[in-house]
């Protein structure tokens, strides 16, 4: 499924108004009767709402299922995209939809602009898209699923992220700006950056594996464990301090500009947050530093000669400097731990956190990674060898600067 807004454009008020019925009668009915649709929309005479079906039906924002008991229709994820719009255009958070330019196992993300034209990013969460591919493995459990009930599990997601990144960011976390909550989907700020798997050398490995195993440690002071704190959900944002304004400098100074260039890391992805008091949020913690620990091993070729950091003495730093909370800000705020509950369940019988039947969809990429990379390096041995001194000018400036790596913008 994927966003196609062509055709908001052309829905009338009483085709949203039958659009928002059919959602509400998807709270209690699988398949919503007609008779029901006309009821809740509180539109005079049939022939309007059977127009409105009609039009909603032809753009499969409404699905009619077949052999059915009854006359009735279901909503589909084009028709919850729609009305989360909506209210995003009436609320005057979104103006104009662009490009999608990420699709993750259960989110899509696009570009969009408000209406001061200023660029944003659109996450829309699709729960059950990773779940039907591994259907042999969650076959009983899915069998007591309907897309109503994904739909919901799609709210909570994006209800979850919203929250967490809310209080992650109003306490001074290098995360993006939440901007509006909306269904299943969110608004936020977008980042001029792009992930870490996409950075093939660092200048200063050391410097930022620490500063990452930092953040996890803060996040756990915090009463916080992120869950799934890994090279694709960790941007590097480049920031130049002291940029000189001159153009057109040769070597000596891009060196120069080289060594003012500080990599800020920004974190995303939160529906798998826990807190730390969650039975298993040693394990989640400890899986967090292990995920950095053998990219930068594999990629950067970096082993720290520090052990840890450890699970026992985050703790033990949150209790001798007992602070805020923010699992416990996150519940008041409205996401209660019955939605956590509901949503955990889910994301551990398909696999969502790695627990459940099936492994990170990525860690397929991950090995092509590996591969391509291996490749790569005996290639480049073979070209030093046949010219060493030109080859190895060009590789060296090629990948001197991480600012020259070209990515989609706003890599979120």
């Amino acid at each position: 499924m994927k966003l196609d807004p062509k055709s908001i454009r052309y829905l009338t008020v009483e085709d949203f108004r039958v659009l928002s019925a059919v959602e509400q009668g998807s709270r209690n009915h699988e398949i919503v009767p007609t008779p029901l649709i006309a009821q809740i929309s509180r539109l005079r005479g049939g022939s309007g709402v059977q127009r409105s079906i009609s039009n909603l039906a032809k753009t499969n924002l409404i699905a009619k299922v077949k052999n059915a008991k009854y006359d009735g229709y279901r909503l589909t994820y084009g028709g919850l995209d729609y009305l989360a719009l909506h209210a995003h255009q009436k609320q005057k958070v979104i103006y104009s939809v662009g490009n999608q330019i990420g699709v993750g196992k259960e989110s899509d993300i696009n570009v969009v602009a408000n209406h001061e034209k200023q660029q944003c990013i659109l996450k829309i969460h699709r729960l059950g898209r990773i779940s039907f591919r591994t259907v042999k493995t969650n076959r009983d459990y899915l069998r007591h699923r309907t897309s109503a009930s994904w739909m919901y599990m799609s709210r909570l997601a994006a209800m979850k992220e919203f929250a967490f990144m809310k209080a992650l960011r109003e306490n001074g976390f290098s995360v993006p700006e939440p901007i509006a909550q909306n269904r299943h989907t969110i608004v936020m700020s977008l980042i001029d950056a792009f992930p870490l798997r996409q950075i093939s050398r660092v200048a200063d490995p050391a410097g930022l594996y620490a500063e990452l195993m930092e953040m996890i440690v803060r996040f756990a002071r915090f009463g916080l464990i992120h869950g799934d704190f890994n090279e694709f959900n960790i941007l590097v944002k480049e920031v130049v301090e002291g940029e000189s304004e001159g153009k057109g400098k040769g070597r000596e100074g891009d060196e120069e500009d080289e060594e003012n260039i500080t990599l800020v890391p920004v974190v995303i992805d939160f529906p798998q947050m826990v807190s730390i008091d969650h039975p298993n949020a040693e394990m989640y913690f400890d899986r967090d530093v292990n995920c950095i620990k053998r990219y930068f091993s594999r990629k950067f070729h970096f082993v720290s000669d520090v052990p840890g950091p450890f699970f026992a003495d985050a703790k033990k730093q949150m209790m001798l400097n007992p602070g805020k909370r923010l699992d416990v800000e996150v519940e008041a705020s409205g996401f209660s731990r019955k939605m956590a509950r509901e949503l955990e369940s889910y994301m551990q019988e398909v696999g969502a956190t790695g627990d459940g039947g099936s492994d990170r969809e990525d860690g397929d990429e991950d090995g092509e990674d590996e591969e391509e990379e291996e490749e790569e390096e005996e290639e480049e041995k073979e070209e030093e060898k046949e010219d060493r001194e030109s080859q190895s000018d060009e590789i060296d400036e090629s990948s001197r600067r991480l600012g020259n790596m070209k990515v989609s913008e706003g890599g979120q």
